[in-house]
């Protein structure tokens, strides 16, 4: 297992959900990561987090307590725990719908059983944070969901969605991240992953991927020039905007040229640019 990053201040990084972003829209990610301007929270990604926290809990349990009964009790007692840490949750889903909030998060649990069954391994890992330098002014960071690795030495790398499995056109993107992991992987344990896997439970389907150590370096030069991209941008301000269907559900159309908004001040590139990874947390 990788030992987690040690504790201290906060280094320059590039995390998934950030460089996925950049790719997106520059503004965007100044708007995420720069400005930090709050986003308001949807009922789908706090149900994604409270699946997130139960599978990820369930991994903590021996194997043969690892029943459906058991992850529909930890998909409860999640819900309980994200509301103290955060009691406006009580105002997003109303006491009155947190009935059938829970039902839909106890649906997703449900389908994940049909597509495997945890009491017949044992995750390596769970919710592991990673960091690792790719170049000398390039670090990525992140949070696996899960690792695993057979006893002949294969590695898996899985992550969970809680929304429903992408059309063709979008399979470049929902693996983006997980190659961003297997990046991560080669690098610290020198062992190309056997398979990506993302398990979509809105719809049980399963989207499997084998990476190879060349397509790998390869990718570690795409987000070199990302982030490369991200410094030049961040040391002139020069954060555009670039229009794209996914506009539809962007938080920033008021701040945002393209929508007849202004934007605001450059606030300047911080001295440690915080690369939050709460995001990569939260089910697409």
């Amino acid at each position: 297992m990788v030992d987690p990053a040690p504790e201290g201040p906060r280094r320059p990084a590039l995390s998934p959900s950030r460089a996925a972003d950049f790719k997106q829209c520059p503004l965007l990610y100044r708007y995420r990561a720069i400005d930090r301007f709050p986003e308001a929270s949807t009922t789908a990604q706090v149900r994604g987090t409270v699946v997130h926290s139960a599978l990820e809990n369930l991994f903590d349990l021996p194997a043969p307590l690892r029943t459906a009964d058991t992850a529909d009790v930890l998909v409860e007692a999640a819900w309980d725990v994200l509301c103290e840490k955060d009691p406006e949750l009580r105002s997003l889903v109303a006491e009155a719908d947190v009935p059938a909030f829970l039902a839909e998060a106890h649906r997703l649990i449900a389908t994940y059983y049909t597509m495997e069954d945890p009491t017949a391994f044992d995750a390596q890992a769970c919710e592991m944070r990673i960091e690792i330098d790719i170049a000398d002014d390039v670090a990525l960071r992140g949070f696996v969901d899960r690792i695993d690795v057979a006893p002949t030495g294969e590695v898996r790398v899985v992550d969970y969605k809680t929304g429903r499995s992408p059309g063709e056109m979008f399979e470049a993107r929902a693996l983006f991240q997980m190659k961003f992991y297997a990046l991560a992987i080669m690098r610290l344990r020198g062992v190309v992953p056997a398979r990506l896997q993302l398990m979509y439970l809105a719809d049980g389907q399963e989207l499997r991927y084998t990476p190879d150590a060349e397509e790998l370096e390869r990718f570690a030069g795409t987000l070199t020039a990302i982030w490369r991209a991200i410094l030049d941008a961040g040391a002139t301000g020069d954060f555009r905007p670039k229009r794209s269907r996914m506009c539809t559900w962007c938080d920033h159309k008021a701040r945002c040229p393209e929508f007849g908004g202004e934007i605001p001040p450059y606030p300047g590139w911080p001295g440690t640019p915080a690369e939050d990874t709460a995001a990569d947390h939260l089910a697409s």
